[in-house]
C-alpha cells in the first residue's frame, strides 16, 4: 500500500543557494591568492622586469663565442720572418648527449692508429674524461696534421661526435739555415695561458690560445696578440646550434720588425760559443739606442717549447746546469768590476771630490777603518791621475775616490747612466741589477752602511750588480753624453727613433773619462789592448773588468788551482769609432778569468764582425782635434 505523503517538519532549514559556506569561502580565497600571486608575478616579469628578463631569455637562447685573432709575425732587421703561424688541427669529442666512459674507451682505441695516440696518451685522455663534466667537449689532440684531419673527415659517419677544427700554431724559422738557436733568447717562445690570467679576456680561455712567455713574444704581447672578434649563434634548449646570428671578425696582431740583425747575431753567438763558456755580448747603436745584437750562450731551440712535448723539453732545459733558458744578456746579474770605475770617476768629478789632474798614491794596498784593501797590482801604481788610473785600472785610486765621494752620489750617477733599471724596450725578462745605497741596506733590516762598502762599490764589487745589457747602455750614454733609451723594435712606417736629452753630467768630466777609455785600448800600459782590431783605422775606447765571485780568487796564489765556480768573471765594455761613436758593446764571460786577457779579445772579434757587416757606414772616423787630442797607439 502506498505510503501517504507527509509534510516536512516546520523546524527543518533548506540550504540557501545564494549563501557561501565557510568551506567555499576558504577555497575561493585560496584560489584568489594563487591566481593573484601568478598575476603579480607575470606583471613583474613582463612589465616591471621585462627588459631584464628579455636579456636573460636571450642569454639562454644566444651564445657568444670569442674568435681568436692571428698572432702577429716577428721579423728580423733584414725583413726575414723569424716567428710565424702555421695551420694545425685540433680534434675534440663532442657527442650529442653526455659522454659515456665505455664509449670513450672504445672510441680512443679506434682513433689511436689514426692520430698516432700512444697508450699513455689514451690513458691521460680517458682520465680527463672521468674528471670533467660529461656534457663538456673532450680534447683529443691539438697537433693533428692535415692528412690526419682529412682521414677523420672521410670516416666521420663511423666516428660520431668527433670534430676537427683548424687552429694556428707558432713556428720559428732558422736564422742561418743551419742554426735555429741564434735568435732564441730574443724572440722567446709562447705557451698556454696561466690560470691567474684566465679572467682577463674571454679569448684567453680558448684552449688554442697561446701567449708570450719570454723575449719579444712576451715583451710585445699586446701588439702581437691582436683583438679578438665575436660570433653570436642561436641554440635550442639542449644547447645545439640552430643558426649563426652575426659575427665580428678579429683584428690580427701587428707584425713586429726587430732592430737586431739576425746574421750579425748568429756570428756573435758563434764567437761566444767557441770558448765553450756561458756568457753574453750586447751591441747597441749609440745614436738611436737600437739593439743590434744580444747574444747569450748556451742557447736553445724555441720550437721545442711549443706544441707536443713542450713540457718535457722545458723540464730538461730547466734542469740543465748551464741554464740555457737564462738570457744572460738581460737577466744575468754580475758584479761589474772595473767597468764600474767610469761611474765612480764621473761621480767624483761631479761632486768635486777629485780633479782630472790630481794624483793619488797607490802602493799596492790601502787601509780604511782597520781593513786592508788591495790593488790588483800588488806592486802598486805609485801616483796616478784619472787618465792613468783608468788606463791601468788602479784600484787604490778608485777606493779613495769612492771614499771621498760617498755612496749616495755614486748611486745617483750610476742611475743617470742607466744602471739599476729595466726598460720598456720590447723584450721581457730583464733584471734590474742592484745599485746599493745606505737606505737600501737599512730597508733590509741589517746593520748600517759602513765605509768599506762604499770603497768596494767604487770598483764595482760588494753589493753592486749589473747586466750586460745595462753595461752596454752605460757605455753608450758615456760615449754620447745623452740619456739613450734602448729598443728592440724598429719604428713603424713614418716614425723615427726619438731624440734623447743630454745627461746632467758635466761635459768636461765626460770628456776626461772618454780620454781614459781610449787610453785603455790604445796607449802603452792599457789593460784593454787586446780589444784593438789593429786594422789601421778603427780606434776603440773601452774598459776591462775582472769581477771576483769568491774570496779564493782574491788570494791570487798561482799555485792553487781554483774550481770553475770560484774563478773571476771577465768583462769588457767599449764604444767605437772613438771619435765619432756608432756602436757600444759589452762582453761578459762567466768564470773565464781576467777581462783584459779573456773578454777583450772577444770584443775585438765582435768589432771586426761589425766592420765586415756594416757596409753602409764604415767604422772609420777622423779624430776631431777640438774634441779629443791624438793618442799614442801601443805597438
Amino acid at each position: 500500500m502506498r505510503k501517504p505523503w507527509l509534510p516536512r517538519p516546520s523546524n527543518s532549514v533548506r540550504p540557501d543557494p545564494g549563501r557561501f559556506t565557510r568551506r567555499g569561502l576558504l577555497l575561493g580565497l585560496g584560489h584568489a591568492a594563487v591566481f593573484g600571486g601568478l598575476t603579480a608575478r607575470l606583471y613583474q616579469l613582463q612589465v616591471l622586469d621585462g627588459a631584464e628578463t628579455a636579456v636573460l631569455a636571450d642569454d639562454n637562447r644566444i651564445r657568444q663565442f670569442p674568435l681568436p685573432p692571428l698572432r702577429g709575425r716577428i721579423l728580423g732587421a733584414s725583413g726575414k720572418v723569424l716567428a710565424d703561424n702555421r695551420q694545425s688541427f685540433r680534434v675534440i669529442l663532442k657527442p650529442e648527449r653526455g659522454l659515456d666512459l665505455w664509449e670513450v674507451r672504445a672510441l680512443l682505441r679506434r682513433l689511436a692508429p689514426l692520430l698516432d695516440l700512444t697508450e699513455d696518451q689514451q690513458e691521460r685522455i680517458f682520465q680527463k674524461a672521468r674528471r670533467q663534466s660529461p656534457m663538456l667537449a673532450l680534447p683529443l689532440t691539438e697537433e693533428a696534421t692535415f692528412e690526419q684531419a682529412a682521414a677523420l673527415e672521410v670516416r666521420r659517419p663511423e666516428l660520431p661526435g668527433v670534430i676537427t677544427q683548424a687552429i694556428p700554431s707558432r713556428v720559428y724559422a732558422s736564422t742561418t739555415g743551419t742554426d735555429a738557436w741564434a735568435m732564441a733568447h730574443i724572440i722567446g717562445y709562447v705557451g698556454a695561458v696561466d690560470r691567474r690570467a684566465l679572467d682577463d679576456e674571454p679569448v684567453l680561455r680558448l684552449p688554442e690560445t697561446r701567449v708570450g712567455k719570454a723575449g719579444v713574444e712576451a715583451g710585445m704581447e699586446l701588439e702581437l696578440r691582436g683583438i679578438a672578434g665575436q660570433s653570436q649563434i642561436e641554440v635550442d634548449a639542449r644547447g645545439r646550434e640552430v643558426r649563426k646570428l652575426k659575427e665580428r671578425a678579429p683584428l690580427n696582431g701587428r707584425d713586429i720588425r726587430l732592430t737586431v740583425d739576425e746574421a750579425l747575431q748568429a756570428g756573435i753567438l758563434a764567437r761566444l760559443a767557441r770558448d765553450g763558456r756561458p756568457g753574453a755580448a750586447v751591441v747597441l747603436e749609440v745614436e738611436t739606442g737600437a739593439v743590434r745584437a744580444l747574444a747569450s750562450t748556451p742557447s736553445f731551440d724555441p720550437a721545442a717549447l711549443t706544441g707536443a712535448g713542450s713540457q718535457a723539453a722545458w723540464r730538461r732545459l730547466n734542469a740543465n746546469q748551464d741554464h740555457p733558458l737564462l738570457n744572460r744578456a738581460i737577466a744575468g746579474q754580475y758584479p761589474p768590476g772595473s767597468t764600474f770605475k767610469m761611474v765612480t770617476a764621473l761621480a767624483g768629478l761631479e761632486a768635486g771630490a777629485i780633479t782630472p789632474k790630481e794624483k793619488i798614491e797607490c802602493w799596492g794596498d790601502v787601509t780604511y777603518g782597520g781593513h786592508v784593501f788591495h790593488c790588483w797590482n800588488r806592486r802598486g801604481h805609485i801616483a796616478s791621475d784619472l787618465h792613468r788610473a783608468l788606463r791601468e785600472s788602479c784600484d787604490c785610486y778608485f777606493y779613495e775616490t769612492a771614499r771621498r765621494t760617498g755612496m749616495e752620489a755614486i748611486a745617483a750617477t750610476a742611475k743617470s747612466l742607466g744602471l739599476g733599471e729595466t726598460y720598456q724596450a720590447g723584450i721581457a725578462g730583464q733584471k734590474p741589477g742592484l745599485i746599493p745605497t745606505p737606505a737600501w741596506k737599512r730597508s733590509r733590516g741589517t746593520a748600517g752602511w759602513v765605509q768599506g762598502e762604499t770603497v768596494m762599490a767604487g770598483i764595482g764589487q760588494g753589493y753592486v750588480l749589473a747586466t750586460p745589457f745595462q753595461l752596454a747602455l752605460m757605455t753608450a750614454r758615456i760615449a754620447s753624453g745623452r740619456a739613450i733609451v734602448p729598443t728592440f723594435v724598429q719604428p713603424q712606417d713614418g716614425d723615427r727613433y726619438p731624440q734623447f736629452e743630454a745627461l746632467s753630467l758635466a761635459s768636461a768630466g765626460l770628456e776626461a773619462v772618454r780620454k781614459g777609455m781610449i787610453a785603455v785600448v790604445n796607449e802603452p800600459g792599457g789593460t784593454g789592448h787586446a780589444a784593438d782590431p789593429d786594422d789601421g783605422h778603427t780606434v776603440v775606447a773601452g774598459k776591462t773588468g775582472t769581477s771576483q765571485v769568491s774570496r779564493a780568487s782574491a788570494r791570487r796564489d798561482p799555485s792553487v788551482v781554483l774550481k770553475n765556480e770560484q774563478r773571476d768573471h771577465a768583462l769588457f765594455v767599449g764604444y767605437f769609432p772613438a771619435f765619432k761613436p756608432r756602436y757600444a758593446i759589452a762582453v761578459v764571460l762567466e768564470h773565464a778569468g781576467g777581462g783584459g786577457a779573456q773578454a777583450a779579445p772577444v770584443a775585438r772579434d765582435i768589432i771586426k764582425l761589425l766592420g765586415d757587416h756594416d757596409s753602409t757606414t764604415p767604422l772609420k772616423a777622423v779624430p776631431d782635434p777640438g774634441r779629443t787630442p791624438d793618442i799614442a797607439r801601443a805597438g
